[in-house]
């Protein structure tokens, strides 16, 4: 299992810093969020994206994924009556998809709660429908790029749709792409689930849906900095061979993000330790 941190944790560092940065503190790669490369991330240059790849393969380290897809540009969605902009949401996606691939990214995780919202008037029925037309036929694109696209559930202070596993693997399986799946979020499962981490990935897992797993706290800070537990939850993984990547998300920094980001390595790292895993950077 690679360890990654989120990238934007650590802006505003520059790019090669970020990854410099990562690289001491030992994590294996940087998840990336496109907003943070630049401000049109679905027209970056190819000597642009060039360089970001090159700068993560000199500090040693991977891009692992993207994260955080649509924040920019603005005004996207993937679930509104407006059909310009979902094709504009769905041109963005495609390109992100194309992105990954080239900085060697494995997954894309579908977040972006402020762009899968319910407009005014509408029904929740409707603006799920459009959303799910989006992500198949995003999949699609996905498959030809040979990375996975998952969907991720977020709290439903975040977002009313897809708040659960349970929901997101309706989802998945309506679909029925194999380059679509799932993740666990641990902050918002931690609010959402009525079953603790590690027996979600003990549910989850064996039927495919956890295509990887972001580590934060429910109350928004990293891993170990706040109630939830992640050694039953790394048990679980071992147990069913879990071979993705874990990355480090916190929202709430503290005390700021490089420390938050060198605390939660040091803490995974123990609990791995614990469990007898000897890691190999891909």
């Amino acid at each position: 299992m690679r360890i990654a941190l989120c990238n934007e944790v650590i802006v505003p560092m520059p790019f090669p810093k970020q990854c410099e940065y990562a690289a001491k503190l030992g994590y294996d790669g940087l998840e990336v969020a496109p907003y943070t490369l630049a401000e049109e991330p679905h027209r970056m240059s190819t000597a642009l994206v060039a360089a970001s790849r090159r700068a993560a393969e000199d500090a040693g380290i991977a891009v692992t994924g993207l994260h955080w897809l649509l924040v920019k540009p603005e005004g996207l969605s993937i679930s509104t009556r407006d059909d310009g902009v979902r094709k504009r949401s769905l041109d963005v996606m495609y390109s992100l998809v194309d992105l990954c691939a080239e900085l060697g990214g494995r997954y894309l995780v579908h977040g972006s709660p402020g762009q899968r919202r319910i407009d005014p008037g509408d029904t929740r029925e409707a603006a799920l429908a459009r959303a799910q037309a989006c992500w198949s036929t995003v999949a699609e694109r996905a498959q030809l790029a040979g990375v996975t696209y998952c969907v991720e559930p977020l709290s439903s202070e975040q977002t009313p749709l897809v708040n659960t596993l349970e929901e997101a693997a309706q989802i998945v399986a309506t679909i029925d792409n194999p380059a679509l799946k799932s993740m666990l979020d641990c902050s918002s499962a931690g609010q959402m689930e009525k079953e603790p981490l590690d027996r979600l990935a003990e549910r989850w897992l064996p039927k495919g849906l956890i295509a990887h797993v972001q580590v934060n706290d429910r109350n928004r800070r990293g891993p170990g900095q706040g109630e939830q537990k992640f050694a039953p939850l790394f048990a679980a993984l071992i147990r069913h061979g879990y071979t993705g990547d874990i990355a480090v998300e916190p929202f709430d920094y503290v005390p700021d993000g490089p420390a938050a980001a060198a605390r939660a390595v040091g803490y995974l790292k123990g609990i791995l330790e614990g469990l007898g895993v000897k890691r190999e950077v891909a």
